[in-house]
């Protein structure tokens, strides 16, 4: 993960701990427990749970981000490995869905960047043929116009939630690209729910301040 820290993903959250895990808790202090054990294959085989309890989530939250089906998937398989790899930083008594979601926007965000650089290093100037059917297209197809710019638009979004602290940024994919409840981030995160709402306020106050009054 570039510039990232996974023991920063796993760092202790303000707040209670949730009194009943999720399963995706559960299943990942079991793989943590083979893991110390040596039990690897054994692991390898009981990640196959958590992946199945995770990954339909992962691909829309991914999606958001990526607008890319194909990206989507290898950003949420990014996610899947490191997690693997580095499963012994998670700590059981906090929440497991709430240290993937950091991963897993991470490696999202990672991707996006270096779709962006590729992109970049590809661009040529378009000559006047290529002009004249880009008119053609914004004349004849507005929807496709629309999409491009709804597309250039969450960039945008993309790249200021990139510069949010950990926190925030979690909270407000959590809220705004998952559609989860403060109840539910709560939850997820063991954050309380008053500290939800503090962090959310702070990164769309911060989104706004980036993006212009429209954000």
């Amino acid at each position: 993960m570039a510039g990232r820290s996974l023991v920063n993903a796993g760092a202790p959250l303000p707040g209670r701990v949730p009194e009943h895990p999720s399963a995706a808790s559960v299943v990942a202090a079991e793989i943590k427990g083979l893991m110390a054990r040596g039990e690897r294959d054994l692991a390898r085989d009981r990640f196959g749970a958590l992946v199945a309890l995770l990954q339909r989530r992962a691909l829309r939250v991914a999606f958001q981000y990526l607008r890319n089906p194909a990206d989507a998937d290898e950003a949420v398989q990014d996610a899947f490995v490191k997690v693997f790899l580095h499963i012994e930083q998670y700590r059981e008594e906090l929440p497991f869905d709430g240290w993937f979601a950091r991963v897993l926007v991470n490696a999202s965000l990672d991707r996006l960047k270096s779709r962006t650089r590729q992109q970049r290093w590809l661009a040529q100037p378009a000559d006047e043929d290529d002009e004249r059917r880009v008119e053609h297209v914004a004349a004849t197809d507005a929807s496709t116009e629309r999409r491009l710019l709804a597309r250039e638009r969450w960039d945008q979004v993309s790249r200021a939630v990139a510069g949010l602290p950990d926190r925030q940024r979690l909270v407000f994919t959590l809220s705004h690209v998952d559609e989860q409840t403060p109840a539910e981030i709560a939850a997820a995160t063991g954050m309380s729910a008053a500290t939800v709402r503090v962090h959310l306020f702070r990164a769309l106050r911060k989104l706004r301040g980036a993006l212009g009054d429209d954000a």
